[in-house]
């Protein structure tokens, strides 16, 4: 079952267990939700799907209702759509929950040049925040560099990865090290006690308002909203490329 964690796959173990009416409801990013013993197959799904959605940004879907499985493999790497054409793109607000402008924040490149978010408008950005001190970070890196292998340099999809509380140096030895070949960029912070970001008109965010934890990933795209956003370490990048080649092929009329 695609995106689910240990806690999904033994809670569809759960339900497969419970009794008539019930539903089995997933979202993009993991969440997940079920409902038994309804009155009816209808009523299970509703209910479902309503636990699901209030824990979730995302649209969560129908997995299984009763025991027929209603997963539709061809809709899956829709749901992060339907993507806004420009004119509605330019009335999104200032923020990060789906459907925000992401704020324009300001990083080097690998060679040293000065970007803003801003700069990429016409690409799917995969905006991730990690640091070689965080252990799930760490974990997940060889995930990334199969996901950015896969996609490709011919894509429209450009993974920017920025470190967090450490010195570019620093992050970038140690991927080295690793012999990991990724899209590495300079948040611009010093050390362990920098804690914020830096927007491209000077200002600053606090790094834990746009992370409650670390890694934190930010979808965005060719207008510069969000589509997906993830606290913490995902599990199977590559279940991913679907959802990225679908914003690429969709977004940015």
């Amino acid at each position: 079952m695609p995106h689910l964690d240990t806690a999904g796959q033994d809670g569809y173990r759960d339900f497969l267990e419970a009794g008539a009416h019930r539903a089995f409801v997933i979202a993009p990013g993991g969440s997940w939700a079920w409902k038994a013993d309804s009155d009816t197959a209808q009523d299970a799904r509703r209910e479902a799907l309503q636990a699901c959605q209030n824990r979730s940004g995302q649209t969560c879907w129908p997995y299984a209702v009763d025991d027929r499985v209603e997963f539709d493999a061809q809709k899956w790497p829709t749901l992060w759509g339907p993507y806004l054409n420009r004119a509605q793109a330019g009335k999104a607000r200032l923020g990060k929950e789906r459907g925000d402008r992401f704020f324009d924040l300001s990083f080097k490149s690998p060679a040293g040049k000065t970007m803003k978010v801003s700069d990429l408008r016409g690409k799917v950005l995969v905006l991730h925040f990690w640091a070689s001190w965080c252990p799930p970070c760490r974990r997940e890196m060889p995930e990334l560099q199969k996901l950015a292998q896969a996609l490709g340099t011919a894509s429209g999809i450009q993974l920017v990865l920025l470190q967090v509380r450490e010195n570019f140096a620093t992050s970038s030895q140690w991927a080295q090290q690793q012999h990991l070949s990724l899209p590495l960029y300079d948040a611009g912070m010093l050390d362990r006690s920098t804690d914020y970001l830096v927007l491209a008109n000077g200002k600053t965010l606090p790094d834990r308002m746009l992370a409650s934890a670390f890694p934190t990933t930010y979808i965005l795209d060719k207008h510069g909203l969000v589509v997906f956003s993830h606290a913490g370490p995902i599990e199977g990048w590559l279940q991913y490329a679907p959802f990225l080649r679908d914003v690429a092929a969709k977004s940015g009329k």
